[in-house]
């Protein structure tokens, strides 16, 4: 979208040419063997995390909401704060002068554990892909238009389970409950037998709103602090007998994945671009014609048991975030540090760009057949799903997510 040239060299070697250089400089919690209880801010840098608060500290500016365990004081310092913070990271990790003070910040990023970064308040699930919502439609809904009538109209999305947030590499548990196919003459309770997963991208919010008082389309860089990779694991085969009429319940809150890196926001400026075009014009709150996009070309890859099984296409994402924000906030719904909010399934229009093992294999009818030579309809115990996501940088450079990591066990 910019020309605007490339960002600074960094003097850290393993920085230049990274997807983690100081264009990008994402935002994490670690702990390390030095201080194995305590919980630092760490920024992912090259091959390298920077101690934050230390970093912050050998360069004379100690920082309160660098030295915190989480980055909920951050996020909820604002917009100026961000921008402040960013500038002094790249002023230290560029200025040579600074090379010796911080060196003994930087930790192997392999020697460190990191951690969920913030602590969630509230977590809200979208369905912004037409492909992915299409083609649920068409299997669930066989000769009637695939799209409801409503979807064109607003971003529909539903209010999940922040508590049940967790980091990357978490195990997850299959959960159990009732399903009932439409041949059973009664449910049955049990483990779920149609795990899946959800290719997402989430966005977190940092500066809270006021209650009452909608987030317009012109204040979503206010408030969101950043962007990270998401998974949102589903038993279809409970949700499919629990969500009518109210909606998803139990076959979504047993988990959710996040990165732990947080992708400021200001990292993806060259990733920003319009959203396909729109059939049905919005409301007037909900139109983002005129305005710079916030459609995001980020390109991701899922893999099942270390096989690529899929490249789902942000940028074809009918609604975007900003707009999801507004609509979530319009009836005067307040925003809190540390929400989350998730673009819903990322599905592209070819079948290797599906973002779930429902439209993957055609809701189990058409079995994906791995490079191993083994096949999968939904998950099974021991299998591992890993999303990862790059997105345009400044210059040509690559902006990295890191990954978003997963083992299903019985």
């Amino acid at each position: 979208m910019s020309t605007t040239p490339s960002s600074p060299r960094s003097w850290l070697v393993s920085a230049q040419d990274s997807p983690f250089g100081v264009h990008n400089l994402p935002y994490g919690v670690f702990t390390a063997a030095d201080r194995p209880g305590q919980r630092r801010i760490g920024v992912r840098v090259g091959d390298f995390v920077l101690d934050a608060g230390a970093a912050a500290r050998a360069a004379g500016a100690p920082s309160v909401l660098l030295d915190a365990d989480s980055l909920n004081p951050l996020m909820a310092a604002g917009r100026s704060a961000w921008t402040q913070v960013r500038a002094d990271l790249t002023a230290w990790l560029t200025d040579e002068s600074y090379r010796e003070a911080l060196t003994g910040a930087l930790l192997p990023v392999g020697e460190v554990e990191l951690h969920l970064p913030f602590e969630v308040a509230d977590y809200v699930d979208f369905y912004a892909s037409e492909h992915h919502a299409t083609n649920l439609g068409r299997i669930f809904r066989p000769g009637s238009e695939p799209l409801t009538p409503n979807w064109k109209h607003l971003p529909i999305g539903y209010h999940g389970r922040a508590g049940t947030v967790v980091v990357s590499g978490t195990p997850v548990v299959r959960p159990h409950g009732q399903r009932k196919a439409p041949s059973d003459a009664a449910p049955s309770f049990g483990p779920s037998r149609r795990l899946d997963i959800e290719a997402e991208v989430g966005f977190v919010v940092g500066a809270p709103s006021q209650l009452g008082r909608p987030v317009t389309l012109d204040d979503f860089e206010q408030h969101v602090f950043g962007v990270c990779l998401l998974n949102d694991w589903s038993a279809r085969d409970i949700q499919a007998w629990e969500y009518v009429p109210l909606g998803p319940f139990l076959g979504k809150s047993f988990a959710t994945s996040i990165s732990p890196w947080i992708v400021p926001l200001d990292a993806l400026r060259h990733a920003r671009v319009t959203p396909p075009a729109r059939d049905v014009e919005p409301l007037p709150y909900l139109d983002d014609r005129g305005r710079e996009p916030w459609g995001l070309d980020l390109a991701m890859e899922v893999r099942l048991n270390g096989h690529t099984v899929s490249r789902p296409p942000f940028a074809t994402m009918y609604w975007t975030a900003q707009q999801q924000l507004t609509h979530m906030t319009v009836n005067g719904a307040s925003l809190r540090t540390g929400d989350l909010f998730a673009s819903g399934t990322v599905s592209g229009p070819e079948v290797d760009t599906r973002g779930a093992l429902i439209e993957l294999t055609w809701n189990g009818e058409e079995p994906l057949k791995l490079a191993d030579g083994t096949t999968r309809t939904f998950l099974e115990d021991g299998d591992e799903v890993v999303i990862t996501a790059t997105a345009p940088g400044a210059g040509g450079a690559v902006v990295g997510f890191g990954e978003v990591a997963g083992r299903v066990v019985g």
